[in-house]
C-alpha cells in the first residue's frame, strides 16, 4: 500500500496560536516520525489581548503534562473564577458570571427552575450566593478543588490570567525540547501545487523554500496561507458585533489581584481589567463609528487603576470568521481563523478547540473531504455559539446613549432568539450537545442583564416548598463556610513559590 502518512508539518506564525499548536502536536504525535517546523517573524509580536482564559485551558495544560505551579510562577499568572460585569446592565449595576455548574437538581427539577421560583417569590438569595466561584471571587479567595465528598470545594472550576507573550515563550521552550524546529524569518512567497491546489511550500526572505504535507496558518489577521494563498473568504459579523477597534495598555496594580476579570461598560464599548502578578492588563474595545480614537484613548487612560506602564497599543479588527478553517492542506488557528472580541475570553479556547479537532481528524496526504467538512462544521458551530453569547450581552441592556441604543436594535440570530424566548417563558435554558457555555453561564448573564422569566417551570410546584427553601439555604450556607476556609487569592499564588522549595 502506498504510504500516504503526513511526514512534515509547517506552522506559519508563532505567538499563542502557533506555539500552542506546536507544543500539543509535538506531544501528541511523538513516535509517529512527524517533523514539525515553526516559522515566525522577528518583526511580529504576540497580540497581548488574550490574557484571560476559561476553564478548558486547564485541560490543555494537564494534557501537556505541565506542572501548574511552574506555569503560574513562570508566566506571572493569576487565577480566574469568572467575570465581573460593572455598569453593563445599567450604570451602578454589577453582576458576576462565574465558572462552574449550578447547584444540584431535586429529582428531575434542575437547580435554576426551583431557584427561580423561590427568587421571584422573595425566598432565595441572589444567584451569586449559590456559586462557590462567584462567592469566592467577590471575596478575593481562591483554592483548587479538594477531593472530598459533600463539600462545594470539590467542584471549583477555574482558569488563568497570564501574559500572552510569556505563555507563548513558555510553550516555545516546551515544544523545542520535544523536537520542534524553530525558524526565524519572514514568508515572502507561497507555492501551490498545480493539480491539487494545495500549498506546496513557502519561500522565506532568506531564499529558503520550506515544503510540508500539512500547513497550519497562525499568521494573524492577514491569514497569509488560508486567505492570501487560498482565498478562502471571510464572513464579516459587524452587523451583529459593532466594535472594531481596541486599545491595550498596562498599568501598575495598587492592590492585590482579584481572582476574576473585570469588565466595565463605557459609552462606546467596554473596558477590561486583567490582573497579573506584576501588572494589570487594560483595554478598551470600542466601535469607531461612535467614538474617535483620541477620545477612546483619553477615556481608557483616565480610568486606569495605578500608574501607566506602557504606551497604548492600537488594534483594528473585523469580527467574524473564515468561511473554512480547514481548506485543502491548510488549517487556520487563532486570528487567522477569525476574531471574536475577548468579552468572554474565548480566543484561546477556540485555538485549543481547533487543535483538538485536528488531532481527532488527523489526515493523511489525501485529505479526505469528509474529515475536512466535519472539522469545518464543528469550528463553525463553535464560532456561532460564541457569537450568540456575545450578542446576548450587547442587545439585552438598559444602558442609554447612541452606541447602546444601536446595540438594542441589532437583529438577533434565530438561535439566540430561541434561547431568550425559552428563558422568558418559563426560565428554561437550551443547550446544544457539547456547547461551550454551561447552564450557569446563560443563567447568570440573563438574570444579570434583567431578563426575568414571565413564569417558572410548572414542575417546581410538585416539590415541597419548605424542603426547597431548606435545600437552598443549606447550599448557600455550605458555600459561605467553604469560602471562609479558603486562603486569599494572593496568598494562594505566593504558595506556588513556596511549593517550589
Amino acid at each position: 500500500m502506498n504510504d500516504r502518512r503526513i511526514r512534515n508539518i509547517a506552522i506559519v506564525g508563532g505567538g499563542t496560536a502557533g506555539w500552542m499548536a506546536a507544543a500539543c502536536l509535538a506531544r501528541s504525535l511523538s513516535g509517529l516520525g512527524v517533523q514539525i517546523r515553526l516559522i515566525e517573524s522577528a518583526h511580529i509580536g504576540t497580540v497581548g489581548v488574550g490574557e484571560a482564559t476559561i476553564p478548558p485551558i486547564m485541560d490543555f495544560i494537564r494534557q501537556l503534562g505541565i506542572a501548574e505551579d511552574d506555569l503560574v510562577r513562570d508566566v506571572k499568572a493569576t487565577y480566574k473564577l469568572g467575570i465581573g460585569y460593572r455598569d453593563w446592565t445599567r450604570p451602578g449595576h454589577f453582576y458576576f458570571h462565574p465558572f462552574g455548574p449550578t447547584g444540584p437538581g431535586i429529582g428531575t427539577v434542575p437547580f435554576q427552575a426551583y431557584w427561580l421560583k423561590m427568587f421571584l417569590e422573595g425566598h432565595a438569595a441572589p444567584l451569586e450566593d449559590y456559586s462557590i466561584q462567584a462567592a469566592a471571587a467577590i471575596r478575593g479567595r481562591f483554592a483548587r478543588p479538594v477531593h472530598a465528598p459533600n463539600t462545594p470545594l470539590n467542584k471549583i472550576a477555574y482558569a488563568l490570567h497570564f501574559d500572552a507573550s510569556s505563555f507563548a515563550n513558555y510553550l516555545r521552550e516546551f515544544a523545542q525540547a520535544r523536537g520542534v524546529h524553530r525558524t526565524v524569518g519572514d514568508v515572502r512567497g507561497v507555492a501551490l501545487d498545480s493539480q491539487s491546489g494545495c500549498v506546496e511550500s513557502v519561500t522565506l526572505a532568506s531564499g529558503e523554500s520550506v515544503a510540508a504535507d500539512l500547513f497550519i496558518d497562525c499568521s494573524g489577521f492577514r491569514g497569509l496561507l488560508i486567505e492570501g494563498a487560498l482565498h478562502t473568504g471571510y464572513d464579516d459579523w459587524s452587523r451583529w458585533l459593532p466594535c472594531d477597534r481596541a486599545l491595550v495598555v498596562h498599568s501598575n496594580p495598587e492592590t492585590a489581584p482579584d481572582p476574576y476579570t473585570l469588565v466595565t461598560a463605557l459609552d462606546a464599548g467596554w473596558q477590561w481589567r486583567i490582573p497579573l502578578q506584576h501588572r494589570n492588563g487594560n483595554g478598551y474595545v470600542y466601535a469607531s463609528s461612535f467614538i474617535s480614537d483620541e477620545a477612546a484613548q483619553t477615556a481608557l487612560l483616565s480610568r486606569l487603576e495605578g500608574p501607566r506602564l506602557s504606551d497604548p497599543m492600537a488594534l483594528r479588527f473585523t469580527p467574524g470568521r473564515r468561511r473554512k478553517a480547514w481548506n485543502r492542506n491548510v488549517i487556520a488557528l487563532g486570528l487567522a481563523a477569525g476574531f471574536l472580541e475577548p468579552l468572554e475570553a474565548t480566543g484561546i479556547y477556540l485555538i485549543q478547540r481547533g487543535i483538538a479537532m485536528l488531532l481527532r481528524f488527523f489526515p493523511d496526504r489525501d485529505f479526505a473531504a469528509a474529515d475536512i467538512d466535519r472539522y469545518n462544521r464543528v469550528l463553525e458551530s463553535e464560532f456561532n455559539r460564541v457569537r450568540d453569547f456575545l450578542l446576548l450581552h450587547y442587545t439585552q441592556t438598559e444602558r442609554t446613549g447612541a452606541f447602546w441604543e444601536h446595540c438594542r436594535s441589532i437583529p438577533l440570530t434565530d438561535s439566540l432568539l430561541e434561547k431568550i424566548e425559552l428563558f422568558r417563558s418559563h426560565g428554561r435554558i437550551l443547550r446544544e450537545d457539547a456547547e461551550l457555555f454551561p447552564v450557569m453561564s446563560w443563567l447568570s448573564v440573563m438574570i444579570g442583564q434583567n431578563i426575568i422569566p414571565r413564569r417558572y417551570d410548572p414542575l417546581v410546584d410538585g416539590l415541597d416548598a419548605f424542603k426547597v427553601r431548606s435545600r437552598l439555604e443549606e447550599l448557600r450556607a455550605g458555600i459561605a463556610r467553604s469560602v471562609e476556609s479558603m486562603p486569599g487569592h494572593w496568598d494562594f499564588i505566593q504558595g506556588a513559590y513556596a511549593r517550589q522549595i
